[in-house]
């Protein structure tokens, strides 16, 4: 599999998610194909948020994201308790090895492949050819088995509260939200996304003509106050790297988005998740006038042409806007 999760026991189809995940990696690791990596994505993401068991391939048909390809591996896997195109990838080296080495972040597929030309195919090999790798990619050998550990979500509570007790002392006008799973209330999560604005930092600051050095104020706060402990990559607006709550607790990837202020509701609503629910409020949007992406949501006018994004001072405004019911965070799958 790609990177490594324990199977969720609260998830009735768990062992359906995990096949269709390591499908999905194999196919975006090695075939490189994003279309069927994103349709194994998707399934595996429909029937991990259906409450019940799924008991045939016909029942999964039903539930929309799943085709007839997909249903027949559910129907395959119910009857034999294995799938022949896993057992294939399985006993094909070169495939097991760049799934392997992809499980190291910063290690994507392109690299993989190069590596394993070069005879590079298991973990100790890797740890002998370091000098083969950047930076990021030491670390995250280094610490790929923290990194794949999940995160329970009260030691992200504990983070959080590090992180805007910190920043509010910085700058008491920091805006801090913590996305993804964290956020739609799961019980655990991969990694921690967090998301920071400020007043002062608007869209037009994007632009190089301003030295934006925020970042790096609120990266070497939370570094002195000894939450942040890595760094991967920091420049102006994103930072990736891991941060430890306390020496009891392993380490953890943490990454933070810088986002300018008026397109920080825009971008919560979009690292928030899921994936599908973006993309249901994107298509919905689209059906009633507007585009909408994690920057902004703008009014299509009848040139089709977008026009200027409209103001948005909360999430409630995006769903207002294109007039869809909101849902709280713990709804979007």
């Amino acid at each position: 599999m790609g990177k490594r999760k324990a199977p969720d026991e609260s998830n009735p189809n768990h062992d359906f998610c995990e096949f269709l995940t390591e499908l999905a990696d194999y196919e975006k690791n090695v075939n490189r194909d994003i279309h069927k990596y994103s349709a194994y994505r998707k399934a595996s993401s429909v029937l991990s948020n259906h409450p019940t068991r799924i008991k045939s391939g016909e029942e999964a048909r039903k539930l929309k994201g799943i085709g007839e390809k997909i249903a027949k591996k559910i129907d395959e896997y119910l009857q034999t308790g294995k799938l022949r195109k896993l057992e294939t990838i399985h006993n094909d080296s070169t495939s097991t090895a760049i799934n392997l080495l992809t499980r190291v972040t910063g290690i994507g597929p392109a690299k993989a492949h190069s590596l394993v030309k070069e005879g590079i195919t298991t973990l100790e090999d890797l740890r002998k050819h370091t000098d083969k790798l950047t930076h990021h990619q030491i670390i995250g050998l280094r610490y790929l088995e923290d990194f794949e550990k999940k995160i329970p979500r009260q030691e992200i509570e504990q983070i959080e509260k590090m992180i805007v007790k910190d920043l509010k002392n910085l700058d008491p006008d920091f805006k801090i939200t913590i996305c993804g799973s964290y956020r739609r209330g799961k019980p655990e999560s991969g990694d921690i996304d967090t998301l920071i604005t400020h007043p002062d930092f608007t869209s037009d600051k994007v632009d190089k003509k301003h030295k934006n050095n925020m970042l790096k104020d609120i990266v070497a706060t939370l570094e002195k106050c000894g939450l942040v402990t890595e760094t991967l990559s920091l420049g102006e607006t994103k930072f990736m790297g891991a941060c430890k709550l306390n020496s009891d607790h392993p380490m953890r990837r943490l990454d933070i988005r810088l986002i300018p202020y008026d397109q920080y509701y825009c971008c919560v609503l979009y690292f928030t998740g899921s994936d599908t629910f973006n993309k249901d409020m994107r298509i919905h949007a689209l059906e009633k006038g507007f585009t909408l992406n994690e920057y902004s949501l703008r009014p299509v006018g009848v040139t089709g042409v977008p026009g200027e994004p409209v103001e948005i001072h909360s999430e409630e405004d995006i769903f207002d806007y294109i007039d869809y019911p909101y849902k709280k965070p713990e709804e979007r799958g």
